[in-house]
C-alpha cells in the first residue's frame, strides 16, 4: 500500500479542511508555502504526493501556478485534483507532468467524455473521486449529493474501463477518528481503491492496508505530528 501526503492550498497556503467545510479550516504556516511542504515530503522519503486545489474546487480562484511550481521543482510523482471541469484543463495538467489527475464533478457529469482522457493517456493517469456521505456520492465540491449510492457509480465506472478511485467519507475528513474500513472492506478487492479520510494513526494504516486499498492519502494526521511519514512507512512496509 503507497503512503502519499497530501498538500491541501487554499488562498496560496496549506490547509485542512474538517468534513469539507471551507468555514472549518486549518492553516499550516510552520509547513511554509506548498512548494516548501512538496519538498519537505519529498526529504521525508514521499513516493508520490496529492494536491487539492481548494480554491478551484469551491469555485472560487486557482492556484494553478502554485501548482505548475510545484511540479516545475520536483522530480516525483504527483497528483491532482480539485476544479477540473473540462477536457481542456485535464489535459493541460497532464501534458504538463501531472502523473494522475482526480477527477470529481466532471466526471459525474460527463463520463462518456472523461472516458476519452482514459482513452488518450491510459487508466493510470485518470482517476474518479467517489466523495460520499452515508453511502451516496456527493459533487459540487461536497456541496450536493448525486443521489446514487457509491457501490452503483463505482460499478458504472468500472464498467466504462476506469481503474483508480480516490473514495472519501466526507464524515470521517479531517477529523482524525478513523477511516471507513466497512465501506473500503467491501470495495476495495474490485479495483484499485485509494483511501483518503479519518486516519489519524498507524493503526489505521495498517487497517486500510488490510482492506486491501491500494494507497492511503493522509493529510492532517501528519501535519498534526501524530506520526511522522517515515514511522508510517517503516511499520507498515514489515506488516
Amino acid at each position: 500500500m503507497e503512503l502519499i501526503p497530501a498538500i491541501d492550498i487554499m488562498e496560496g497556503q496549506v490547509v485542512r479542511l474538517t468534513k469539507g467545510d471551507e468555514n472549518a479550516v486549518t492553516r499550516y504556516a510552520s509547513f511554509g508555502t506548498p512548494l516548501e511542504a512538496a519538498l519537505f515530503w519529498c526529504s521525508q522519503g514521499a513516493d508520490f504526493l496529492h494536491i487539492v486545489d481548494l480554491d478551484a474546487a469551491l469555485g472560487r480562484g486557482s492556484n494553478r501556478e502554485l501548482v505548475k511550481l510545484i511540479l516545475d521543482s520536483l522530480d516525483m510523482p504527483v497528483q491532482i485534483g480539485g476544479g477540473i471541469r473540462s477536457l481542456e484543463s485535464a489535459r493541460d495538467l497532464l501534458d504538463s507532468g501531472v502523473d494522475r489527475i482526480i477527477l470529481g464533478s466532471m466526471a459525474m457529469k460527463a463520463p462518456d467524455r472523461t472516458l476519452k482522457l482514459i482513452e488518450e493517456y491510459g487508466e493510470n493517469r485518470v482517476a474518479v473521486a467517489l466523495d460520499h456521505r452515508q453511502g451516496h456520492v456527493l459533487w459540487k465540491g461536497w456541496k450536493e449529493s448525486t443521489g446514487r449510492t457509491l457501490e452503483t457509480i463505482l460499478s458504472d465506472f468500472m464498467t466504462m474501463g476506469f481503474e483508480w478511485f480516490l473514495v472519501t467519507n466526507a464524515d470521517r475528513d479531517g477529523t482524525m477518528e478513523g477511516p471507513d474500513i466497512d465501506t473500503y472492506s467491501k470495495i476495495s478487492g474490485k479495483t484499485s481503491i485509494m483511501a483518503s479520510g479519518g486516519i489519524g494513526s498507524i493503526r489505521d494504516l495498517v487497517q486500510l492496508k488490510d482492506s486491501g486499498v491500494k494507497a492511503s492519502i493522509i493529510g492532517k494526521a501528519l501535519y498534526e505530528q501524530r506520526f511522522t511519514l517515515p514511522e508510517a512507512r517503516s511499520y507498515v512496509e514489515v506488516i
